[in-house]
């Protein structure tokens, strides 16, 4: 057996080697290496389990498989198997199973409840031969959880582990957490799945008299631009119980502190229980936990609420498919069914498209599991999706929170190795099935304290993160901020707004506005322009090309490239649409009509806007086009005139190719003779090189 304690930077190895019944103890200094460990992958057999959930993984053998879950944590945890009985008995066993033989030079088995129960080990080998490895008689507690048990013999390639403990000596419950086989004989260590890069120092910064107070503040929601903080305050009875709870709100002041806190008021707060779980990035759309009654009740689920000229509007339901949560105990017969309550907490993103949901179903893994739910067309929500079980375990994950880029995800759980009662962790979605996350990360103990920790949220700018903890508080849970590092930020984001304005008169015009990547036929972001509201607003990842749209009847699809392909930090854009109404004289700029550089090749994109072009000239078919075609100033006027001659050729082209009538279109070549903008930079020549149709008849 080996065990370790970290001085210094040094590990402190004392090591017990048992042969033959006799026990050799040394010690020896070493610094940390790292070791790589195949940790068992299915369970071939077990004695007895002890009884969870119905339909959760609680104490199950399925829990030794994998890295551990709880060390360096100890204590009894629903993620490692427990024999049925609490105190156990002479004969528990489990076998479990490698994916790839090995010979095995040493075998780790984390045993975070009453170490020291193992009393036998054997190694079956490839052609199925059993090998005792370790075998002892008289059982003796040792605080360090972990069995290291190096074999003599090695030739022979480990492809499952029986474990047998005895729990009658050793009293208490006994677990085991994980089983693990290395070719390495360094003695194994293993640490907190930390976030890579953690910075020596980080100050958590306790939002101050402003927000907090002795009572309790919790659930922060920061919105989108990071202007505006929601939170749920609460009155907490002497048995801390709730005695009051409702929404409270502060603006970001000029000076960057935050104002005094307000509450938010009727209908948002009423006599029940009141809380607020996302912000969208329009600024007038808040999501709130529970059903609003008009009686004044309330009932499990999700609301929403829009800010009108009036106030915020009466929230209304969102309605979710085949929804449940069961509440708290719900499968004990020895509470009454009054003592049971559902807990729950959700997400919605900030596009309103998705939702992280924390709720407990039938097929929950542990207490609460984390689920994703997608907005439908008809403004419900599909079904809850489980994000699968690299995220959930067999303890309980809450208060998510999916990050403006849409991938990554921070959440806090009882289930993997932290620093305290609960730990706040970050996991990255790997494709678009919602089921294939990255391993979760700890955020480190700067962050994560030995109590709890949760509620992790971040603006679109992924500057600061706001959270929720209970260390160093002016009296229950307070509200803290930190800057966030490198290694833990979301990708970057821009967020763009404006509004849609009529070309001619400059008035704002309702409408459609959609995005999506330049040359693909995918929309990315949609949004509906109220002008009532004040502007449109979306989110887009950095580092692409878009086209932004505006769709109105009666007008032509206003269409600009927005180029964030060199961006890798956050940006926030202003930019507004200009729709060009549909009747005779109207000139319109095709701004997505674009030209390789001295060509008349289209570039990808153009298409799409032609299509546009060929939609209208459908709908009206007595109209008919004047193209004209421009150059910068760049070169001869010969070849630039030649130039315009092409590509108003190749537009003509494309238009009659889909059906259009050769006598519909009229063409005219310009070159550099109508200059838009001065020919000084190239972001102003690009300006000059454009495609323009005016309506001669409709």
């Amino acid at each position: 057996m080996q065990g370790w304690s970290i001085l210094s930077g040094i590990w402190v190895v004392a090591a017990i080697t048992i042969v033959n019944g006799q026990a050799t103890v040394s010690q020896q200094r070493t610094t940390p290496q790292s070791v790589s460990v195949q940790w068992a992958s299915r369970v071939v057999g077990v004695s007895s389990e002890k009884k969870g959930e119905p339909y959760g993984e609680q104490y199950k053998a399925s829990q030794a498989l994998g890295r551990p879950s709880k060390i360096l944590e100890m204590g009894e945890s629903p993620c490692a198997w427990s024999p049925y009985y609490a105190d156990g008995t002479a004969d528990e066993w489990i076998q479990v199973g490698f994916e790839k033989p090995m010979a095995a030079r040493q075998i780790i088995i984390a045993e975070n409840v009453n170490p020291g129960a193992v009393v036998k080990v054997i190694i079956i080998d490839e052609k199925g031969t059993q090998h005792t490895i370790y075998q002892i008689e008289t059982i003796q507690a040792r605080p360090d959880p972990f069995l290291r048990i190096f074999p003599k013999d090695s030739a022979y390639l480990c492809t499952q582990i029986k474990v047998i403990i005895n729990g009658l000596t050793l009293k208490g419950p006994n677990q085991i957490d994980a089983i693990g086989i290395t070719e390495s004989t360094i003695p194994v260590s293993v640490s907190i799945n930390l976030a890579k890069d953690i910075p020596k120092e980080i100050v958590r910064e306790n939002l101050g008299p402003n927000i907090n107070t002795k009572e309790q503040e919790t659930a922060p929601v920061i919105s989108p631009d990071g202007r505006t903080l929601y939170f749920t305050h609460a009155t907490l009875k002497a048995k801390n119980e709730l005695a009051d709870q409702n929404v409270w709100y502060s603006t970001l002041g000029p000076n960057g502190i935050w104002n005094k806190a307000e509450d938010i008021g009727s209908p948002i707060n009423n006599n029940d229980q009141n809380a607020i779980c996302s912000s969208a990035i329009n600024g007038k759309t808040l999501y709130l936990v529970n059903v609003y009654h008009p009686s004044g009740s309330m009932s499990p689920g999700l609301s929403r609420t829009m800010k009108t000229p009036k106030g915020w509007s009466f929230p209304t339901e969102c309605k979710i498919k085949n929804y449940y949560n069961l509440p708290n105990d719900y499968y004990r017969t020895d509470i009454p069914e009054s003592k049971k309550f559902p807990y729950a907490e959700y997400f919605i993103s900030s596009d309103e498209k998705v939702g992280i949901l924390s709720i407990r179903r039938k097929d929950t893994i542990g207490d609460r599991d984390l689920y994703v739910i997608f907005q439908q067309t008809d403004q419900t929500w599909s079904e809850p999706l489980s994000l699968g079980k690299t995220v959930n375990t067999a303890d309980t994950e809450f208060s998510p929170f999916l990050a403006a880029d849409g991938k990554t995800l921070y959440f806090t759980t009882r289930g993997y190795a932290g620093y305290g009662n609960a730990d706040i962790f970050l996991s990255h979605r790997l494709d678009d099935s919602w089921t294939n996350w990255s391993e979760p990360e700890n955020l480190g103990p700067a962050i994560n304290t030995p109590k709890w920790d949760g509620y992790f949220t971040i603006p679109a700018s992924g500057d600061y993160a706001y959270m929720c903890s209970t260390e160093n508080s002016l009296g229950e849970d307070d509200i803290f901020r930190l800057k966030l590092y490198p290694a833990i930020k979301p990708d970057p984001v821009a967020i763009i707004s404006g509004q849609v304005l009529d070309a001619q008169s400059k008035k704002p015009v309702a409408s459609e506005v959609a995005s999506g990547l330049l040359g693909e036929n995918k929309e990315v972001a949609k949004v509906d322009y109220n002008p009532e509201t004040g502007e449109y607003k979306m989110i887009l990842p950095t580092q692409k090309v878009y086209n932004l749209k505006a769709k109105k009847d009666g007008y032509f699809t206003a269409s600009e490239m927005l180029d964030l392909s060199k961006d890798k930090r956050f940006r926030d854009i202003r930019r507004n649409l200009y729709l060009v109404k549909i009747e005779a004289g109207q000139k319109i700029v095709m701004r997505d009509v674009l030209f390789q550089q001295s060509q008349f090749v289209l570039l990808p994109g153009a298409d799409a806007e032609l299509d546009q072009v060929v939609a209208m000239m459908e709908k009206y078919p007595a109209m008919e086009l004047l193209i004209e075609g421009h150059t910068d100033n760049q070169g001869d006027w010969e070849p630039n005139m030649k130039l315009s001659e092409d590509r108003v050729r190749v537009v003509k082209e494309y238009l009659t190719s889909k059906g259009i009538a050769e006598n519909r279109i009229q063409t005219k070549a310009w070159g550099p003779s109508k200059p838009i903008a001065s020919n000084e930079t190239e972001e102003k020549r690009k300006q000059n090189r454009r495609v323009e149709f005016t309506i001669l008849k409709l």
